[in-house]
């Protein structure tokens, strides 16, 4: 399976439990434990100015997309092996479908 619109409400609580602690989503916000992710769509991984990458995600080379974050969101170490990133993954696609849904809306507003 691969990535299809989830709920928005339910992505927006997932993003407060599981990703608020390490990454900021506002214009300006700056790199916490994580980049922040403003501007995440449509970016190359490693690439936020002033965040200490690994050479690993410096190197992966894709860029980030509803598709790539479904796939990495689910096991991030080994999609891109050798990140420092400590989550573990959100392993059902119903929560990463809505965590996605939430964070496009959210950086994407209409």
């Amino acid at each position: 399976m691969g990535f299809s619109k989830g709920d928005s409400k339910k992505g927006a609580n997932l993003f407060k439990t599981r990703c608020a602690q390490c990454h900021t989503v506002e214009s300006g916000g700056g790199n916490k434990i994580g980049p922040a992710l403003h501007g995440l769509f449509g970016r190359k991984t490693g690439s936020v100015d002033g965040y200490a990458y690994t050479d690993a995600n410096k190197g992966k080379g894709i860029t980030w997309d509803e598709s790539t974050l479904f796939e990495y969101l689910e096991n991030p170490k080994k999609y891109i092996p050798g990140t420092k990133m400590a989550f573990g993954g959100l392993k059902k696609d119903k929560d990463r479908n809505d965590l996605i849904t939430y964070v496009f809306r959210l950086l994407n507003p209409l």
